[in-house]
């Protein structure tokens, strides 16, 4: 970070949380100009980011007061009036919102599994057009905080002791095991957390005809989330076309070394900005060069929430 007389006054909510650190060490890491800075957070509240009761309380109160306000929450997302953005995809749905304009505005963080999946899916169909994808996720513990991050920890230890696991968080042992994500389940089945990834990824692309689905499955990894990513197509593309797209996608590394069956892990990704793509092969169940598939890592605290929020407030600057 930087102090700059010219710069904006910045606030962060929820400072004591996972996202909430991260959004420190990024703003650090990218020099970020600011005039002020303040840090917000209750004592109820340590280590948990805001969610998105604080965000509907206060949000537009502060937009009222003139405030450009980025919401890493659910609250406003699938609000018609409010842009969903990831800059390198749809950077122009915040066309109009500028800072030192007095005007007030709200923008909206999308959910990680949808940042993470949309950054290399969104390339490619700039060039082909997806008809339907089929996303699995394989999410971590930071997903739900700095607190599961500590509870998958202290579970290790307390199995490899011999002991019984302690399930504050998710309720059952998360050690050496794996789930179906803890979001609740809505009445067609599907989860919050896998519908989240079928709307917004509409409301990104703006294409409400898209056939999205997805199964989001919680690991036991600390901080990256991964991705096995079914894309078809309305027109062919191939796997060294779409292999040679991503290599010139901003914010994507390719990592896809079948010689030595090297391809993307969430350790590899950890503390990175950059979202990893590899696996990627045509789809042998279509017909020509219609589908394809990829495996996509991305870190979830950083590109998957505080990044993502920073690369937007940077495009006010």
């Amino acid at each position: 970070m930087s102090l700059k007389e010219d710069g904006p006054s910045v606030a962060i909510v929820g400072v004591t949380g996972a996202v909430g650190q991260e959004f420190l060490s990024v703003l650090s890491d990218r020099d970020f100009p600011y005039r002020s800075l303040k840090l917000l957070a209750s004592k109820r509240s340590a280590g948990k980011s805001a969610g998105g009761s604080i965000s509907k309380k206060f949000g537009p109160i502060a937009v009222d007061k003139g405030t450009i306000v980025v919401d890493n929450s659910s609250a406003f997302r699938m609000d018609d009036a409010i842009p969903l953005v990831i800059p390198e995809v749809n950077p122009e749905a915040m066309e109009g919102i500028k800072l030192k304009s007095g005007k007030g505005a709200l923008i909206a963080n999308p959910n990680c599994s949808t940042i993470i999946c949309l950054m290399a899916a969104t390339p490619l169909h700039r060039r082909a057009k997806v008809s339907r994808m089929v996303v699995s996720t394989y999410q971590a513990a930071s997903g739900a905080g700095a607190a599961a991050m500590e509870e998958l920890e202290l579970q290790t230890r307390e199995v490899l002791e011999g002991k019984e696991p302690t399930c504050n968080i998710f309720k059952q042992q998360y050690a050496f095991n794996l789930f179906s994500h803890n979001a609740p389940v809505l009445s067609n089945g599907y989860n919050e957390e896998e519908m989240k990834l079928v709307k917004e990824t509409r409301k990104i692309w703006n294409n409400k005809s898209v056939k999205v689905t997805a199964t989001c499955i919680r690991v036991p990894v600390m901080r990256a989330h991964a991705e096995s990513v079914n894309l078809q197509f309305e027109t062919p593309l191939d796997e060294d076309t779409a292999r040679e797209i991503l290599r010139n996608a901003p914010g994507v590394v390719v990592i896809d070394d079948r010689a030595a069956n090297h391809f993307p892990t969430p350790l590899e990704v950890s503390n990175k900005d950059d979202v990893a793509v590899g696996r990627i092969r045509q789809d042998v169940s279509q017909d020509g060069n219609y589908g394809l598939d990829i495996f996509v890592c991305g870190d979830q605290i950083r590109k998957g929430a505080a990044l993502n929020a920073v690369q937007i407030a940077e495009l006010l600057l």
